[in-house]
């Protein structure tokens, strides 16, 4: 069984879908690969994990929270579920490129296939997919659309102070320093 519930965000309406144990996604009104909804989902606001997802998620765009601590589910191939694992790994207010990914997975020439499982991430936000960016330093390639990552690289760069930013960076020599807004895009 699937259940839904739709809640606010200052992106755009958030559909939250479920097991009953856990998250299964987390979609952005209007995003690619939105899922179609059938007579089999049942709407559902109190059905674990939504009240908590409400709540961490308020949290985070309230600037209070870096981390999610939720029971995930995503359906998706190996592949992609090895992709998704390595997005939480991208610390907070930083980005990494599409080839570290692969390198990070043992599959160095994977950089194109780890893009389109990236695309394919069906819980937003939670599992940060907006960090990755092309080896050019450019947004590229969000199912939410470029102007909501940009966004969401934003509201975290915000919060990270310049400090952290910098020892985030030399102890994580496989992320990037934060992505750098340009003032004109």
């Amino acid at each position: 069984m699937t259940y839904y519930q739709w809640i606010e965000s200052p992106l755009a309406p958030l559909l939250l879908t479920g097991d009953g144990r856990s998250l299964t996604g987390l979609y952005l009104q209007g995003q690619k690969y939105f899922p179609t909804q059938t007579d089999a989902w049942t709407a559902a606001a109190q059905v674990e994990p939504f009240p908590q997802v409400q709540h961490q998620l308020d949290q985070y765009f309230a600037g209070q929270r870096q981390q999610f601590d939720l029971p995930l589910n995503p359906v998706g191939t190996d592949f992609q579920k090895q992709v998704w694992r390595c997005l939480p790994q991208i610390p907070f207010g930083t980005t990494s490129a599409y080839g570290t990914l692969a390198q990070m997975l043992g599959k160095p020439g994977a950089a194109r296939a780890v893009g389109a499982a990236n695309g394919r991430n069906p819980i937003s936000i939670i599992v940060p997919c907006h960090r990755v960016i092309a080896a050019d330093r450019q947004l590229t390639g969000y199912a939410g659309g470029i102007d909501r990552k940009r966004w969401l690289l934003q509201h975290e760069q915000a919060l990270v102070s310049p400090e952290a930013s910098s020892l985030l960076q030399t102890s994580l020599p496989l992320f990037e320093r934060p992505y750098e807004i340009p003032a004109n895009r």
